[in-house]
């Protein structure tokens, strides 16, 4: 009886101490729902951040028509006093240049008048003014700098008080779901806040430093250069873009995010332009013809098409390279390794990891400066020969010769193997080989005469491969091409 009993209690504690855990998880759960609900109400959050946010006003003088002669009205006419415009005294032409104006946000981020808005608001403006919420004054803005790359410019103005301001947040913490507020001056029409959630991250539009936020909280024109915040009133994007059949908000909005930003404003503040690491290399995705030719185990990392004099020749990286790791970080494609090498630091010295002839190299570089180099941009060479026509996996070859050279736009110490055809049912045709193309290597290795093409392609089949790995330039931009060998 005794050790039933005993029983019976530790059953019954079981059960007590089961339903506390389950009581807890259920509390616990209800408090994470509580914490990622809705809020009852955005009016305490849009009153305090409304003060940081700013009109934007542009004025510029744009080139009028040349039109012919206004209609004269006859002298002391009353139409010449109702419609001066129309009918001027002397009757005129039409003015050779206009005033245009413009529109848009942004928002204050430091007391002393530091304002953030989007370049396209300003671009090309001879006067900017910035309107202080609900009629504040107006007050002239002098541009400090601006990234034509993120779509961001920097303005500054004074005031004789310190003036509201807001800070940045961590976009990369932001999730999709979460719940966003935008705030800005749509269409013209004065302040206004738009709330929604964050539909999406890391959108890229068109930009080589696209890092969007997607939101379906309304932007419309005039939001741009506005701000995105999240719950906690911090700045986590830009509002920068829409897209839209009709010209207004469908749901689709981009804002830059912050992480990007922030680095470009402190630029812009600290030198007035933006200088951001140059690795100095061509890239290109791997894809899993690519992976195979190489003989990577995955499709990862950026290929390397074409190294011009600059850093990465300086360090060693060759074309055919895979970059795998970037300054400790891996490499997932080439956008991610474009964004890692223009955060770094000028001059700064990394360690990169390339994958070559079956293995990995871990090569020192030093950084140049993006904007240098595309101020003096340097163009690749390669050198000639001549033989007869061949065709390989429906490509007719050519070597070069001067008639081709000129026909091709081509230097006279660029060597390689024209194309002079490609068959529209060929793998070469589906890779994207096309008439007029040049192949300069193939497995690494130059190639001068239609023969070494062919030479190449046999010797990659001896060897087993797959897919055998083509450099081609097409108007002097080098890429990598991978053909299958397996039909």
């Amino acid at each position: 009886m005794t050790a039933t009993r005993a029983v019976s209690s530790q059953k019954a504690m079981a059960y007590a101490t089961g339903a506390f855990v389950t009581l807890a998880l259920i509390l616990l759960q209800a408090v994470s729902a509580a914490a990622r609900g809705a809020p009852d109400s955005f009016a305490d959050l849009a009153e305090r951040l409304s003060p940081a946010v700013v009109n934007i006003t542009t004025s510029t003088v744009v080139a009028g028509r040349d039109a012919a002669p206004l209609p004269r009205a006859p002298r002391g006419s009353p139409l010449e006093e109702l419609f001066p415009d129309l009918f001027g005294p002397q009757g005129g032409t039409n003015p050779r240049q206009r005033r245009a104006s413009a529109l848009g946000s942004g928002f204050i981020i430091s007391a002393d008048g530091f304002v953030v808005t989007n370049n396209h608001v300003i671009d090309g403006a001879d006067e900017i003014q910035v309107e202080l919420f609900e009629g504040g004054p107006l007050l002239d803005a002098k541009l400090i700098g601006t990234d034509a790359k993120t779509d961001i410019a920097l303005l500054k103005v004074e005031a004789d008080r310190p003036l509201p301001f807001v800070g940045f947040g961590d976009s990369n913490v932001a999730r999709v779901g979460d719940w966003v507020l935008a705030i800005g001056n749509p269409l013209g029409q004065g302040f206004s806040v738009s709330a929604g959630i964050i539909s999406a991250r890391e959108r890229s539009l068109r930009g080589t430093y696209d890092d969007y936020i997607q939101t379906d909280a309304a932007i419309n024109k005039g939001n741009s250069g506005g701000p995105l915040f999240n719950m906690d009133g911090e700045v986590i994007g830009v509002n920068t873009a829409i897209i839209s059949p009709t010209g207004g908000s469908i749901g689709l909005g981009f804002s830059m995010s912050s992480n990007v930003v922030t680095k470009v404003v402190d630029q812009l503040k600290e030198f007035g332009e933006t200088r951001r690491g140059w690795l100095g290399v061509q890239i290109q995705d791997v894809d899993e013809d690519i992976a195979n030719a190489v003989g990577l185990d995955s499709v990862k990392g950026a290929l390397v098409s074409n190294v011009p004099d600059g850093p990465a020749k300086e360090a060693g990286i060759l074309a055919g390279d895979v970059i795998l790791n970037f300054d400790g970080r891996e490499v997932k494609d080439t956008r991610g390794l474009v964004r890692a090498v223009g955060n770094a630091a000028v001059g700064k010295a990394v360690r990169v990891v390339v994958f070559r002839d079956g293995g990995t190299q871990t090569l020192k570089v030093v950084l140049g400066r993006r904007e240098d180099a595309e101020r003096n941009p340097v163009v690749p060479a390669v050198a000639n020969t001549d033989e007869a026509d061949k065709s390989v996996m429906g490509m007719r070859l050519t070597a070069l010769t001067d008639e081709v050279r000129a026909q091709l736009n081509l230097e006279a110490n660029v060597k390689g193997v024209a194309v002079l055809t490609v068959d529209e049912v060929s793998d070469a045709f589906e890779k994207g080989m096309r008439s007029g193309d040049l192949i300069t290597e193939i497995g690494q290795k130059p190639v001068t005469a239609p023969k070494d093409v062919e030479d190449a392609l046999k010797a990659a089949k001896d060897a087993g491969r797959k897919s055998v790995l083509m450099l081609v330039q097409r108007e002097g931009a080098p890429r990598f091409v991978a053909l299958s060998l397996v039909k």
